[in-house]
């Protein structure tokens, strides 16, 4: 039974990506910071919006799933920056775009259910 934002499985999978992307961006140069912040960012908002949106109706808890799902693609365009210009470990973007594909549709699937509420 879902309680909480926490039992939500997009929860902590956006969570356990989260990690996985500031792990990645700890090895960027110097140069690249405005890249790092932006990927940082929006690979935190992806599980911020899934909480805050939660504990609120659900035609607002859809919207925040639409803000994640549109997070979801931002990380993946910053992921494929950072793939092409050799940015950190590539394997690992490149794993983290897949991974990012599939949390996206599971966000997707789960504010499609949420629209008949």
């Amino acid at each position: 039974m879902i309680k909480s934002y926490k039992d939500l499985e997009i929860y902590q999978k956006a969570q356990k990506l989260y990690t996985l992307v500031i792990q990645l961006t700890n090895c960027f140069p110097r140069e690249s910071f405005y890249l790092k912040d932006q990927l940082s960012r929006a690979a935190n908002s992806v599980g911020a919006n899934i909480a805050e949106g939660f504990g609120r109706s659900p035609a607002e808890f859809r919207n925040y799933l639409t803000k994640s799902l549109g997070s979801c693609n931002e990380i993946g365009s910053h992921l494929e920056d950072c793939a092409g210009s050799h940015y950190g470990d590539v394997l690992l973007a490149r794993a983290l775009i897949k991974e990012y594909d599939v949390l996206g549709k599971r966000i997707y699937s789960l504010r499609k259910v949420w629209m008949r509420f």
